[in-house]
């Protein structure tokens, strides 16, 4: 036997013919002696452009670059949320009214923005690849548009700086020395030199507005996760739009602010208070009111009166209008306390002036004011209680009839019959405005004052404060903000509805008000509109029996009702009304007019239903409700074709945008 293990020939069993009788080799076998070679990848001839042809070379090349996109995108993602993050601290900031904070977090917040912006560059070559280019141009589009927002709100946060402890705003400012009244009249004084900066706001306002512009929301469809992103950017869309108009539109005012405060020359306002108890078209019965004087930003009160002593200094009264002879057909002749009948508060002033100019009393004006009872209970509520002489006044609840204390003392003192001649019976009210400004002004700024601005600003958009000024410009501003009570021009659908009070009682403290609004839309476009307006006093009847010495505030109401639509619009038909309801024309308005009551415990139901005189072109259908001044909050519901499409609490004018 040979020694070793004898020698294998691989070559000579493989070449072996199958007959042999030697048993071949398995497959298995086979594959275990192969010897071990390096594979080898010939990568050359995997990106042969022969074998896999130009499109196939496009898409590896494509698919590197969107594994790179991606790779940088979740870069950009976590670089947004940063900003995100750092922004709700600047936000948070300016809530807290802490606008030294607010502007070091925005200034941060932009250090992120241009952080953003630069990850975001280096995928910029991505906006030439087919569809996803769309959004990564949108993307940048919105970073610049942000960082132009910011900058603006930069420039504001500079501005308000120096006056933060005038306006009532955490943060040391300028003006920190000294009583409150000198600190207001050295704000003012240098208010000039700020205002100017409104200028620079716009452009970076305008700046912001051309980025946004470029990206359009229906490129992200409303479903799923994107349903988020559309809202979002229709959202900001809307926001910029509205910024810039009010920028555009208030810098007249913002310019003129100095002089409207008296800051060389001293100013006066007739300061008209309306008691939305007893509603008016403008908001309320004119009842009071004041003469005061502004200088340097301080507020003096030189006279005050019942809106009754005015009439009496009126040397003549012409014949009432129709809509009085109509409705309160005891009262034959015009009188000053019933010149408010336009619901647009401009056109009614014109009418006030022209009667204020033939008064005994009359002093030289530079505009007027209107406030209403709502404004007077949310400054108490801030305040807290006000006391003047013996009586106390304050915002909350009084059982007795279920409304603020300060309302029902009010016309407890100046509506309850006594058994004497009692002077000046409205004077309590004069005697209030004058002790709620002492108590603003007789603490330091940081204690009521931001929250009593805030309020004030709140008031004027919800129509609880009305201006009318001299100064053209001035006005102008304040009609582009909503504070001038003016019926507005809109392309698209329009609603006002407006009604005044000719039951004497102070019934609107009682009435509640419902809408529903139900849009038709027919194959055509052509659209006819329902609208369904409820009405309900809760509260008993009061005790209206004058020898009794009886607080008559609660009665039948005796509502007249004017409801403005587009012009040319057509009354198809109504439901509810006391009297046929009339189709007239006012203020670029087809109105319809109608006359209801309301007993005490009772309830009514107005229903108006109208074809447009246009039809829909597309699928939107703007909508503009104006909402009556002195009217607290006006609950709507709207419908299409029967679905409800919104649901809101109406507290000021509101545009709607309907997919019909």
């Amino acid at each position: 036997m040979d020694e070793g293990f004898k020698k294998i020939e691989f070559d000579s069993v493989l070449k072996k013919d199958s007959t042999s009788s030697e048993a071949p080799l398995s497959t298995k076998s086979k594959t275990l002696l192969r010897p071990k070679v390096p594979i080898k990848i010939n990568f050359s001839n995997f990106f042969n452009i022969k074998r896999l042809g130009i499109i196939g070379v496009i898409l590896i090349i494509f698919g590197i670059l969107m594994f790179y996109v991606s790779f940088r995108a979740f870069a950009v993602y976590q670089k947004a949320d940063k900003v995100y993050d750092q922004a709700k601290k600047a936000s948070d900031a300016a809530k807290n009214q802490n606008i030294v904070l607010a502007k070091e977090e925005l200034v941060k917040t932009r250090k992120a923005a241009e952080g953003l912006k630069q990850e975001l560059s280096s995928i910029g070559f991505a906006k030439y690849i087919p569809l996803a280019g769309l959004y990564v141009s949108d993307a940048e589009h919105m970073v610049n548009a942000g960082i132009h927002g910011i900058d603006a709100a930069i420039i504001t946060a500079d501005s308000l700086i120096p006056y933060a402890d005038v306006l009532g705003l955490k943060g040391k400012g300028t003006f920190a020395g000294g009583s409150a009244e000198d600190r207001i009249r050295t704000a003012v004084r240098s208010l000039g030199k700020v205002v100017s900066k409104i200028d620079d706001i716009e452009v970076k306002a305008k700046l912001a507005k051309e980025e946004i512009d470029h990206v359009n929301p229906a490129r992200y469809p409303v479903l799923g996760p994107l349903k988020k992103i559309h809202n979002q950017i229709a959202s900001a869309k809307t926001l910029v739009d509205e910024g810039v108009v009010a920028v555009e539109q208030g810098k007249p005012l913002i310019k003129v602010l100095p002089e409207l405060l008296g800051d060389t020359k001293s100013k006066k306002y007739l300061i008209l208070f309306q008691n939305d108890g007893e509603l008016r078209a403008t908001g309320g019965f004119l009842t009071y009111y004041s003469i005061f004087r502004i200088e340097e930003g301080v507020i003096h009160i030189d006279s005050s009166n019942d809106i009754y002593r005015l009439d009496d200094s009126i040397r003549s009264h012409p014949q009432a209008p129709e809509l009085i002879r109509k409705y309160f057909p005891k009262v034959t002749r015009f009188y000053i306390r019933d010149s408010n009948l336009s619901p647009d508060f401009q056109k009614s002033m014109e009418t006030f002036r022209e009667f204020y100019e033939d008064s005994r009393s009359a002093t030289e004006i530079d505009g007027i004011i209107a406030i209403d009872t709502d404004f007077l209970v949310h400054v108490i509520g801030i305040l807290g209680e006000v006391q003047v002489g013996n009586a106390f006044f304050k915002a909350e609840n009084d059982p007795r009839c279920n409304c603020p204390q300060v309302v029902y003392e009010l016309q407890s003192i100046t509506t309850t019959p006594v058994g004497y001649i009692r002077e000046d019976r409205k004077g309590i009210i004069a005697s209030l405005l004058y002790a709620t400004m002492q108590k603003a002004l007789g603490v330091s700024p940081g204690k009521y004052w931001g929250s009593l601005i805030q309020q004030a600003v709140i008031d004027a958009n919800e129509k609880h404060i009305l201006f009318s000024v001299n100064n053209p410009d001035a006005q102008k501003g304040l009609a582009a903000l909503g504070w001038a009570g003016n019926i507005k021009a809109f392309d698209g659908d329009y609603l006002h509805i407006n009604d005044i009070n000719f039951s004497g009682a102070k019934t609107n403290m009682f009435i509640k008000q419902n809408l529903r609004i139900d849009y038709k839309v027919g194959s055509d476009g052509s659209i006819e509109k329902t609208i369904t307006i409820d009405y309900r006093n809760p509260e008993k009847h009061s005790d209206c029996n004058l020898e009794r010495g009886g607080l008559c505030l609660n009665a039948i109401h005796r509502d007249v009702q004017r409801v403005y639509v587009p012009r040319g619009s057509t009354l198809v038909s109504s439901k509810g009304s006391q009297v046929k309801v009339e189709t007239k024309e006012d203020l670029g308005k087809t109105y319809f007019e109608g006359f209801f009551t309301v007993n005490p415990l009772g309830k009514a139901t107005i229903t108006y239903t109208y074809k447009l005189p246009f039809k829909i072109e597309g699928s939107n259908l703007p909508v503009l409700i104006q909402k009556q001044p002195g009217v607290e909050v006006l609950p709507t519901e709207v419908y299409v074709n029967g679905k409800r499409v919104e649901k809101l609490d109406l507290r000021g004018d509101k545009i709607l945008n309907l997919k019909v």
